[in-house]
């Protein structure tokens, strides 16, 4: 499958209101502040920017009655558009960003509606416009802080009833791919993930993840070695629990009780001989005391497959376990629960989890949280050490700034 995508040519600029107001009528102050925001900032500006630019023209918006410059950058036009705008002139960002905020929590459209006024199809369509947006680009702003370590898993879900997935990939508590496949295969399952593939090598060509920790789907492990030939898969350990845990906690409570016990203590080896020693004895332990095949069997297929969980041990600051993942898709389950799936097409349905993962990554955390991270408010800012803004919302629109445009595909296969 191939994806097609149109530049974007916006170029979105930290603005306070009131000064935007004072200079953008003035060739000369407009220019000046520009030129600081490109020594600054020039991450948000087309590579050519270093040659120079022309001031090209103005424009009057009517839907917001401001005004709207445009530059020329070899040859090109670019809008600049003031980050307290919202994209298409949809809005203010100031009247916007509450609402939006409480879309992190699920907070239905129809009762921002009632609360923020318009109607519930206008707060659909500014999350659906953030979907848009590339998320690695947004929110991974050096070429350095792309992650050697990733986690990456399926979501079960459905459109209109029919079931599909969602191929999600997190690192630093983001979530950096969030795309829809029709079925869990292969050629499927290659499609979705190399949406985070691209996107991630836009930022830095020849990108490539050191490890990807999984859990242990054949497909999806095919997938990313199709995508990333030399990336080491780790197999997630604490899927070994999990299924012996969901099989015998309550049929067979001493014995699973033990068996834990024992299995915790190889994931505590400090190296990968001792690892696979404690293993080997486990399996030898099982198979003495007659355990059940729901116990047995998963500490069987463990050893097995040593070599994907050790290789773990090779690997300084690779995911050992999902827990990140599973944090991250925790709170996409329950945004799938509160709008009862996806009813519309597979567009519709990407450009909404791809919007909603971008508010994610970007609405302030609890301030708990915030006060632990010494005042860096959410994920994206954490991980890049600085916000462009003050408001969570002009920064994503900031950080988003020129990222290509992506029309989701109408059937993925």
């Amino acid at each position: 499958m191939t994806f097609s995508s149109r530049k974007n040519r916006t170029i979105c600029v930290p603005f306070h209101k009131t000064a935007y107001l004072d200079i953008v009528k003035s060739d000369v102050d407009f220019r000046a502040y520009i030129d600081r925001i490109i020594i600054k900032h020039p991450e948000l500006f087309p590579s050519d920017i270093s040659k120079g630019y022309l001031m090209k023209d103005m424009n009057f918006s009517k839907k917001l009655l401001i005004f709207i410059r445009r530059i020329k950058v070899n040859g090109i036009s670019y809008t600049i558009r003031p980050s307290f705008v919202m994209p298409y002139m949809t809005g203010f960002t100031e009247d916007v960003k509450d609402a939006l905020f409480f879309r992190k929590f699920d907070v239905p459209f129809w009762a921002l509606a009632h609360v923020f006024g318009r109607n519930p199809m206008y707060w659909y369509r500014l999350e659906n416009h953030i979907g848009r947006n590339s998320i690695v680009g947004t929110t991974i702003k050096r070429t350095e802080l792309l992650p050697e370590h990733i986690a990456a898993d399926e979501k079960h879900t459905r459109i209109l009833g029919n079931k599909c997935y969602i191929a999600t990939t997190v690192a630093y508590d983001c979530i950096l791919g969030a795309s829809i496949t029709a079925n869990a295969g292969e050629t499927a399952l290659t499609n979705a993930y190399g949406i985070f593939k691209e996107e991630a090598q836009r930022v830095k060509p020849g990108y490539g993840p050191e490890t990807v920790n999984l859990d242990g789907w054949p497909a999806t492990n095919n997938a990313w070695k199709i995508l990333f030939s030399s990336v080491v898969i780790i197999c997630c350990f604490l899927h070994v629990y999990i299924k012996i845990r969901d099989r015998s906690k309550k049929k067979y409570k001493d014995k699973f009780i033990e068996t834990a016990t024992k299995l915790w203590n190889c994931y505590d080896a400090l190296n990968k001989r001792s690892f696979g020693q404690r293993t080997r004895r486990l399996v030898e332990w099982g198979i003495k005391e007659s355990l059940p095949d729901v116990i047995l069997n998963p500490i069987k297929k463990l050893k097995k497959n040593i070599k994907l969980y050790s290789s773990y041990y090779d690997h300084v600051g690779a995911h050992r376990t999902s827990n990140m993942i599973d944090r991250l898709m925790q709170r996409m389950d329950r945004h799938l629960l509160s709008i009862q799936y996806f009813h519309g097409s597979y567009v519709s349905a990407e450009l909404n989890i791809r919007g909603w993962a971008l508010i994610n990554n970007f609405a302030p955390s609890n301030p708990a949280t915030v006060k632990k991270y010494c005042g860096k408010k959410s994920p994206a800012e954490r991980l890049n050490g600085f916000s462009y803004h003050e408001n969570w919302l002009q920064n994503l629109l900031i950080s988003a700034s020129l990222n290509e445009f992506r029309p989701p595909p109408l059937n993925p296969l």
